[in-house]
């Protein structure tokens, strides 16, 4: 029996959330609504929900459903909740306090807040930031169960990325997107020659300073004279997005650059380009070996450091660094290589064997260096900058695909999961 058709066919529910409310005098008692497999949802559950929804809608200016729906489609949300916590409790997913403050810290930046003025700002709004934590941690548990179960009925096959990247959506995805500030200098279309060309000269200095490091949008905003400028920032979009004056000047531009001035029916134009993202992207690489020694119940730390320099020591007399990590490092993947990592990206390793890396020369070793994993004393054998264009828009093409396919898979395993649970809506 589905949800809909218990709540149609019985009142009970709705009679002991609402009903009561009645009669001032009357006590509100707690009771079952739903039982889920080991769990129940309690009608103060239901209330609480049901009463932060509204909130939420008649924030943002929304019509509410009505009311039988809301009470239908909050409860089936409970219930969908409670067989991923429980599912969460049975893998021991576990949100820790960090984690948790982590979250909320990026909630509070969103709306431009400390986490500090965002507890005030719910606590003004009469909502409890005890329980809007609770709430967070629970979300963090549910998408960690989702990823989990979701992402590894996920197959995405090259051929399908090649097909992608052959369709319209897919080329309109992988083409470079551009954020750029506008500045109209307006002058009529039939304006004399004199009063174009003294338009012409005054954008000429106000080049002149942004080229000179002044700030575009200042510059623009601090001026003062009889010009007057119209425009702003326009939304990240491709050159299908911008408008056609603008679509063969903006790719001739670096990040940081403005153009010169464009006319046009309307006026002269100055053009910026903020940022952009996409197009040829070149990354710098590392070839990098290392030796890996880690503590253990026998090796205390400063004794994997102090073996790590005198290995460093023996490399530097003349010993073959391979030889020594196959001979002593512990890291099992690369040792029979002889340590070598092959070429390394930015952010593939962990912070503190990059910035070793980072520091040490071609061709020399590093001093011993401590990450997560033990002792490390590092040999950069070679840099280079690598075109890994191709290999980004293959990203981003499987990266949507995955989206795609993700939204698919967790409609199917969210109705998948509820009919297999035992629910009873009492």
């Amino acid at each position: 029996m589905t949800i809909k058709s218990v709540l149609l066919a019985t009142g009970l529910a709705i009679s002991l959330l609402f009903g009561l409310q009645a009669h001032a005098q009357t006590q509100m008692l707690d009771q079952v609504v739903a039982i889920v497999d080991d769990d129940v949802i309690m009608a103060s559950e239901l209330r609480e929900r049901i009463e932060s929804i509204t909130q939420t809608l008649q924030a943002r200016g929304m019509e509410l459903p009505p009311e039988d729906v809301l009470i239908r489609e909050t409860l089936d949300r409970l219930v969908l909740e409670s067989i991923q916590l429980q599912m969460g409790n049975r893998v021991g997913a576990r949100i820790s306090d960090a984690q948790l403050n982590a979250a909320l810290e990026r909630i509070a930046a969103q709306n431009r807040m400390s986490l500090e003025q965002f507890r005030m700002m719910l606590e003004r709004e009469g909502q409890s930031y005890a329980t809007m934590r609770e709430q967070i941690r629970r979300e963090m548990i549910i998408q960690r169960v989702q990823s989990g179960n979701v992402n590894q009925r996920i197959q995405i096959s090259e051929q399908e990325v090649n097909n992608f990247l052959a369709s319209s959506e897919g080329q309109k995805l992988t083409q470079p997107e551009y954020r750029i500030l506008h500045a109209l200098l307006p002058l009529a279309e039939d304006a004399p020659e004199n009063e174009v060309a003294a338009a012409r000269d005054y954008l000429q200095q106000l080049l002149t300073r942004i080229r000179g490091g002044e700030a575009f949008d200042r510059v623009i905003a601090g001026s003062t004279d009889r010009y007057q400028f119209t425009g702003g920032a326009l939304d990240w979009g491709n050159l299908q997005d911008l408008p056609s004056l603008f679509s063969d000047v903006v790719p001739s531009l670096e990040v940081g650059a403005t153009s010169d001035p464009i006319r046009s029916p309307s006026g002269l134009h100055l053009v910026h380009l903020a940022d952009m993202k996409g197009g040829s992207q070149m990354v710098n690489q590392t070839r990098v070996r290392h030796i890996l020694v880690r503590p253990s119940e026998i090796m205390t730390s400063d004794e994997a450091r102090d073996l790590v320099a005198s290995l460093k020591e023996r490399a530097e007399a003349g010993e073959d660094f391979g030889d020594l990590a196959r001979e002593h490092s512990e890291d099992i993947g690369s040792a029979a290589e002889g340590g070598d990592l092959g070429w390394t990206t930015p952010g593939q390793m962990v912070p503190e064997f990059e910035e070793a890396m980072a520091a040490t020369p071609v061709g020399e070793l590093s001093d011993p260096v401590q990450s997560q994993f033990g002792w490390h004393v590092l040999e950069v054998m070679e840099r280079r900058e690598q075109d890994m264009t191709r290999e980004a828009i293959r990203a981003r093409a499987t990266e949507a695909l995955h989206q795609r396919k993700y939204e698919e898979e967790l409609d199917a395993w969210l109705r998948k999961i509820r009919d297999e649970a035992y629910v009873d809506i009492k």
